[in-house]
């Protein structure tokens, strides 16, 4: 009889092809050793409340996410934030700057996935460090009084920085994704839906309303427990529109075209445009030029235009993850705009701003 039972377990087929290297922390746990001080919890709550006053047409400001494309040196990294929050003290008045921190890096078929999962750069991927040195890396921001903000890749890493956030982005090729939209449907935080990838808005739109709806759905609890999860739906969710296949998305027809979908939809028609990715060519040294353009029909009027988003890091353009010896200050990932470029562009912005405000 025993042997019976082994050769009858020896026969199932397994689950999955998987194996478990390492156990990671849950979030409640990392949360623990790095804790969020209460004056920086206020800090952050503070910074989206001051987001929601912008996407509600309270707040006048414009709202601007800017930084590397993703993060794979923290030193440059705080570095780039040092500059950004006495930056930020210049043009406050007239535009809300926002830390990019991204750590998690969507990839077409295979590549690096960012700071969270390699921190070393060796392909090692030691999970472990990268959701610690994140986190840390984040609250370095916080202390700086930065707003900070990041997109959400993976919903199993969400939890171990979701407190942090300011404002957090769904990409194109998961804005589609029911589970990125159960999420987001029980973040307290504002949240950019982008277009998809063909440029459509028809995909972001759906995503809204789903997110806008409580669930209940299949998750992880902050002790990293399967459970099952129930949200009370994101009101401050809004299109972040991208480009696509077809070209770029930020130009006054298109935009035109976005609010009247967004209104179809039943939904308030707010956006944020990204200045890279599509609508840049992926050409970072464009950037200047959208923003440019979107600044321009903004200071025309068009107020469901409430901000922009930049990939800008200490230096000009990319390089080779694969190179011997990496130059400091240039991303690993997308090419950037250079903190020079950068600080002039949104200097000019905020004389312009200051020069609307006044005719108004």
């Amino acid at each position: 009889m025993q042997a019976s039972n082994l050769a009858l377990n020896l026969s199932q087929p397994q689950a999955a092809n998987t194996t478990v290297s390492r156990r990671l922390p849950s979030p409640h746990l990392l949360k623990q050793q790095m804790p969020l001080q209460t004056e920086l919890a206020q800090q952050v709550h503070n910074q989206r409340q001051a987001i929601r006053a912008i996407l509600e047409g309270h707040d006048e400001r414009l709202l601007v996410i800017v930084g590397p494309c993703s993060i794979h040196d923290p030193r440059s990294a705080l570095e780039y934030a040092d500059r950004l929050a006495a930056l930020s003290r210049k043009v406050d008045e007239h535009m809300l700057l926002v830390m990019r921190a991204y750590v998690e890096k969507p990839r077409t078929t295979v590549g690096w996935k960012g700071l969270a999962y390699d921190p070393h750069l060796d392909g090692s991927d030691d999970m472990h460090a990268g959701i610690a040195l994140s986190r840390g890396l984040m609250l370095s921001m916080l202390e700086r009084g930065l707003p900070i903000a990041t997109e959400l890749l993976q919903p199993m890493a969400a939890g171990y920085f979701d407190d942090l956030l300011a404002w957090a982005a769904i990409g194109a090729r998961t804005t589609e994704s029911q589970i990125h939209r159960e999420m987001v449907s029980g973040l307290e935080l504002p949240v950019g839906f982008k277009n998809g990838t063909d440029g459509g808005i028809g995909i972001a739109c759906d995503a809204m309303r789903s997110a806008a709806a409580p669930h209940r759905h299949f998750g992880m609890d902050a002790q990293g427990y399967p459970a099952i999860i129930e949200t009370l739906g994101n009101p401050d969710t809004h299109l972040v529109l991208r480009g696509g296949h077809k070209g770029p998305n930020y130009d006054a027809n298109s935009i035109a075209q976005a609010r009247q979908g967004l209104v179809k939809a039943g939904l308030q028609p707010r956006m944020v445009v990204d200045c890279s990715h599509a609508n840049s060519g992926k050409n970072p040294a464009r950037q200047p030029a959208v923003f440019e353009d979107v600044l321009a029909q903004r200071l025309a009027g068009d107020r469901c235009i409430v901000g922009v988003m930049l990939e800008g890091h200490l230096f000009d353009g990319c390089q080779a993850l694969e190179k011997e010896a990496l130059e400091y200050g240039v991303s690993i990932t997308d090419g950037c705009l250079g903190w020079a470029a950068t600080e002039q562009m949104l200097m000019h912005a905020k004389c312009q701003l200051e020069t609307g405000s006044a005719k108004r």
